[in-house]
């Protein structure tokens, strides 16, 4: 996991001060936060791999031109906030 050692201590203090984001909100401010940024992919890797991190619903929203999108929405789990 050290690959990713950087990221997963972005998305931890992000969610810290947010509480809770959904995945295009911490993808969004990972890629303005860093020069070198994450693709999609990399970011729902860590963030279902690590414990640290728990799927804390879903957000359903509308884009222009009528697609329905929906995203997980993400905050700490109980131990990790602690």
């Amino acid at each position: 996991m050290s690959r990713t050692k950087r990221l997963r201590g972005a998305v931890y203090d992000f969610l810290h001060e947010r509480g809770e984001a959904n995945t295009s909100e911490i993808f969004e401010h990972v890629n303005n936060r860093f020069r070198w940024g994450a693709t999609m992919n990399q970011l729902g890797n860590v963030l279902a791999r690590d414990s640290r991190f728990t799927k804390s619903g879903f957000d359903n929203s509308q884009v222009p031109g009528g697609f329905r999108v929906r995203v997980c929405v993400w905050s700490l789990s109980e131990g990790a906030a602690a």
